[in-house]
């Protein structure tokens, strides 16, 4: 009765493609161990840490970021203002 309405089934990677070695959960994994405990969830976080995830944020790329079309769109609606509303010389 019907069927396939509705979104499709959200496709999920593979968990096991996640790795901790390399990253620094890895130091936490050794911790436990040697507690003798073992957190089932690490590789689930492991993803933090690969990709474009795992490059730092500096504070040029937060200010920087979109610069370059804020500026040309700036630059695009002055054009437009001066050109269809020039400004009036003389006068107050």
């Amino acid at each position: 009765m019907g069927g396939d309405h509705g979104p499709s089934k959200l496709s999920m990677p593979d968990w096991r493609q996640w790795k901790v070695e390399g990253t620094p959960l890895e130091i936490t994994q050794r911790k436990l161990a040697y507690r003798g405990l073992k957190d089932p969830w690490l590789r689930n976080e492991a993803w933090r840490y690969s990709g474009g995830f795992s490059q730092p944020v500096t504070l040029s790329n937060v200010l920087l970021r979109g610069f370059k079309w804020g500026f040309a769109a700036f630059t695009v609606a002055l054009a437009v203002e001066y050109a269809l509303f020039p400004p009036k010389k003389g006068g107050h």
